[in-house]
């Protein structure tokens, strides 16, 4: 399924010349998450179909897929109080807040074995219009929650096949306990 209107091409358009001209990751996901923003900035373009929400679980929707597979659009529909699992990523990503808003809780693995465990790191809160990238190296575990009482949708771009994969999600965490690193509080 893919979307093809006005913005939304130009935005595919532009994320395909940054892949072919970024000198490294974090370069390119700095590019996009600038464009994304942009494109968020915009009142509305999202289509109702990818705005849908689902009352069991946060609602993933496939918006795009590039052609040659190396990046997928995808909306997330959060309704109160859904979050993800605790988590990394099979790819670079990029997240841009539509509407609403969203909180990520990071974390780090720390220990092996029987002592491994995760480390609270820090909170980001995001609102409409703000975007936040990462690199899929092992330092981007985290949770994302909707923490308002209405509906968050965020637009994610992913540097892999999200149709084919299903999720971007590599690993769960959720078997680990978590405690607070330094200069945090519960």
């Amino acid at each position: 399924m893919s979307v093809v209107h006005g913005e939304f091409t130009s935005f595919v358009d532009e994320i395909e010349a940054i892949r072919r001209n970024a000198r490294s990751e974090a370069d390119l996901v700095s590019a996009v998450a600038t464009r994304l923003a942009r494109l968020n900035s915009r009142e509305r373009w999202l289509p109702a179909d990818f705005r849908k929400p689902c009352a069991d679980k946060y609602m993933q929707h496939v918006m795009y897929v590039a052609p040659d597979s190396g990046f997928s659009i995808c909306s997330l529909v959060w309704c109160e109080g859904q979050a993800t699992p605790i988590h990394d990523h099979s790819a670079w990503c990029v997240v841009g807040v539509y509407e609403g808003a969203e909180r990520e809780t990071r974390y780090r693995l720390d220990g092996s074995g029987e002592a491994e465990r995760l480390i609270s790191i820090g909170t980001l809160d995001m609102r409409g219009g703000e975007t936040a990238g990462f690199a899929a190296d092992g330092t981007d575990i985290h949770r994302v929650a909707n923490p308002t009482n209405g509906l968050s949708i965020s637009i994610h771009v992913y540097g892999a096949d999200i149709r084919a994969l299903g999720t971007s999600i590599k690993r769960r965490f959720d078997h680990l306990p978590i405690v607070d690193g330094p200069g945090i509080t519960a």
